[in-house]
């Protein structure tokens, strides 16, 4: 849904994480600052200190606001609540302000920008993405809810814990996340996991070029019970399970051509069993979108997915089994199979070009 406009001056919140390309992102603030307040607006300043800080900033900023309209203090545009980094810190703040009418702004600076790249900013230039904060369009945008087991702490990288703003289980011991880029299972949710411990000297989509090839040849095959909708389970073989937001992921890899924010249904990418050299191979067809159909892969309308997990012997569990299916979520390796997913329209305002391609 086109909302119209921008508001172009006034206040604006800006949410750093200055640990993006590898702590860059820091160093670079100060100059940036510099030229959003001289575009016109006043800036607000939040610095994220830890994992998942974003959201708390966020959703502080989003609770002020609410009081402030429920109190009759405020008259004028919802806020604009602008990400600083890479797609990590979007998919924080847009979880929190997600079923406000807070607008989200980005301006990259992270490692794949993918979120950016379905909006039409540049990832690039930086003048020209404040240009959009002042003059783009805000749409009205749909997400993923995920819920499922939530992943072990991985080095530094600590274990999800409940936030209040993505909504309640519907079962003990699961988390509740929300994406608004991808999710996926599988081989890319293992690499997603290596980017944890591995290659963080290499920037950009280099590294998950790296990260995949260095990660395919340690790949354990397994099967998935797959329910679709409302159809019959199914235990498929399986490399890689995707649903998307909008086309792209990894730093501009078409994995789900087509998909875009305000699809009144989702996508499914299926990819069956492969050998480790056509998972290989696979990469540079995904690249250009031109996987579709190769390898017997397969995209289906799917708005809901339940995946279990399968024991050695052939029946499905609902609970881990001892080779872990990772669900990365925008990114970041946060849950684990069994988990549900369901599209739902209608979830955030977020300010991109006047011009996309899926509009």
């Amino acid at each position: 849904m086109c909302l119209g406009r921008g508001q172009t001056m006034g206040l604006v919140h800006c949410i750093v994480n200055p640990a993006s390309r590898d702590f860059r992102c820091a160093k670079m603030w100060p100059k940036l600052l510099t030229k959003i307040i001289a575009s016109g607006y006043q800036v607000e300043t939040h610095m994220t200190e830890r994992v998942g800080h974003g959201g708390h900033l966020a959703y502080e900023i989003r609770q002020r606001w609410e009081s402030s309209q429920q109190g009759g203090e405020s008259e004028g545009n919802p806020p604009l609540v602008v990400a600083v980094g890479g797609d990590g810190i979007v998919h924080e703040i847009a979880s929190a302000l997600r079923g406000s009418d807070i607008v989200l702004g980005q301006l990259p600076y992270g490692s794949g920008n993918d979120y950016c790249i379905a909006h039409n900013i540049p990832r690039f230039d930086l003048d020209k993405a404040i240009d959009i904060l002042k003059n783009g369009t805000d749409r009205r945008c749909g997400a993923w809810r995920l819920e499922g087991v939530p992943c072990p702490k991985e080095g530094d990288y600590p274990a999800p814990e409940a936030n209040v703003w993505d909504g309640e289980p519907t079962r003990d011991g699961n988390v509740v996340r929300w994406s608004f880029l991808e999710a996926d299972c599988g081989i890319t949710s293992d690499i997603g996991r290596a980017k944890l411990r591995r290659a963080k000297w290499i920037k950009g989509a280099k590294k998950y070029t790296y990260l995949g090839v260095t990660t395919i040849p340690l790949w354990k095959r397994r099967k998935v019970e797959v329910t679709i909708d409302d159809g019959k389970p199914e235990i498929r073989d399986f490399t890689l399970i995707s649903v998307t937001v909008a086309e792209t992921f990894g730093g501009g890899y078409k994995i789900n051509p087509g998909m875009n924010p305000v699809k009144e249904n989702g996508l499914l990418i299926f990819a069956p069993r492969l050998s480790r050299i056509a998972m290989l191979s696979l990469m540079g067809p995904i690249k250009k979108g031109k996987h579709i159909g190769k390898w017997g892969i397969t995209q289906t309308s799917a708005s809901k997915l339940n995946l279990r997990c399968v024991l050695p012997n052939g029946e499905p569990s609902d609970s881990s089994t001892k080779i872990t299916s990772y669900l990365n979520i925008d990114g970041e390796p946060v849950l684990q199979l069994p988990a549900k997913l369901e599209w739902q329209l209608n979830q955030i305002t977020v300010r991109g070009a006047n011009q996309v391609d899926w509009q």
